[in-house]
């Protein structure tokens, strides 16, 4: 078997029924059910929500994304083997964990395969939530370079790169370009405060104001939830990206929830803890590979400098990494899916023909 073979490499282009176009992300697709399908099987699977909400068929692929770009390897490897299937079952676990402490739902209703998710409909919130506990990659960057206010939060003199941060800093930016908001620019990615959220919620998707604190609980107990439990690892929860969106109850009230996929090696930094306590850092998560395309690549300013995006992209379409890198990253994916969940990440022989016949044979959503 040609390790190639293993990959989820095309996932946009699944034989199953749908409503809408499929919408393909650089990792995930989704594909809209009709109507009469949602209805179907919110019937016959007992989901509890209401039965005129739109589901949708969610597959990951195993497409390792970096700096924008999505990267291939050597003989034809177009994704990571046990990639998709890794995030998938973290994201998994920290949901459960999440709803059993009391925090919120997910927007996963089912889970037919360990690269599918069936999803119900949730409007995002415009923000990307994101948590640091540790000064680090970006943060530090422009620590460095004198930078002391981030999203309004005021950090002290002094810090040293990868040290604890005093408290748990939210520092959210924007998810999209967002029109009109005062003192916001309009363009993807851009950092906000607590008071921009607060002044213009509507605007970021809240429906209240109070929203801003609930989301702000969400993320914060979450993060300490997988901090706690990686910690009984041995492994150091750096920071994180969390989304948020709203879907309707049975009785048709909005109320928030967790969405897209939490605690992941591609969402996420986790360290090695023995190493760090030791002055070395050791990445559990994606961050190692970005760190291998800077040291791989003579010009790493071509990853860093946003104004070189066409060279960027050329560099990723052109240059085909190493075997070794590649099962280097499957093999972190994996093992931090094994720390976390308990369970071993298997690899398939065929995931596409897995799919097709557990949507047809369980479902009946292929066509």
């Amino acid at each position: 078997m040609n390790v190639a073979d293993q990959v989820m490499a095309v996932n946009n282009d699944l034989p199953i029924r749908t409503a809408l176009p499929v919408h393909s992300g650089k990792v995930r697709s989704v594909y809209w059910l009709t109507e009469a399908d949602s209805r179907r099987l919110i019937e016959q699977k007992n989901y509890p929500i209401a039965a005129d909400t739109p589901l949708a068929v969610m597959v990951i692929s195993d497409r390792i994304s970096a700096f924008d770009c999505i990267w291939h390897g050597e003989g034809g490897m177009q994704g990571v083997p046990g990639k998709g299937a890794s995030l998938n079952a973290i994201s998994n676990y920290w949901f459960e964990q999440f709803k059993c402490q009391g925090l919120a739902q997910s927007h996963i209703v089912d889970i037919p395969h360990p690269l599918v998710w069936i999803v119900q409909k949730a409007r995002p919130v415009m923000v990307e939530a994101i948590a640091r506990q540790y000064i680090t990659g970006s943060m530090w960057r422009a620590y460095q370079q004198g930078e002391r206010e981030f999203c309004g939060i005021t950090l002290p003199e002094g810090l040293k790169q990868n040290q604890k941060l005093p408290e748990l800093l939210v520092t959210p930016s924007t998810k999209g370009i967002l029109e009109g908001i005062p003192g916001v620019q309009a363009a993807d990615d851009v950092n906000v405060s607590r008071a921009d959220l607060i002044n213009n919620y509507q605007a970021f998707g809240f429906c209240q104001s109070e929203d801003v604190d609930w989301y702000e609980k969400l993320l914060k107990e979450g993060f300490e939830t997988i901090s706690q439990a990686l910690a009984k690892h041995d492994q150091i929860f750096v920071d994180t990206k969390f989304e948020f969106g709203y879907v309707k109850d049975m009785q048709g009230n909005e109320k928030l929830i967790y969405m897209d996929e939490v605690g992941t090696p591609d969402s996420s930094r986790i360290w090695d803890g023995p190493a760090y306590r030791n002055g070395e850092i050791i990445e559990n998560s994606k961050e190692g590979f970005r760190q291998m395309l800077l040291n791989h690549f003579p010009d790493p300013d071509i990853l860093l400098n946003k104004n070189r995006m066409s060279e960027r992209f050329a560099l990723a379409r052109d240059n085909a990494l190493p075997v070794s890198a590649m099962m280097a990253l499957s093999d972190t994916y994996r093992a931090i899916a094994q720390t976390i969940t308990g369970q071993a990440v298997e690899l398939s022989d065929n995931p596409r023909q897995e799919i097709i016949d557990c949507l047809n044979d369980h479902y009946q959503l292929i066509v």
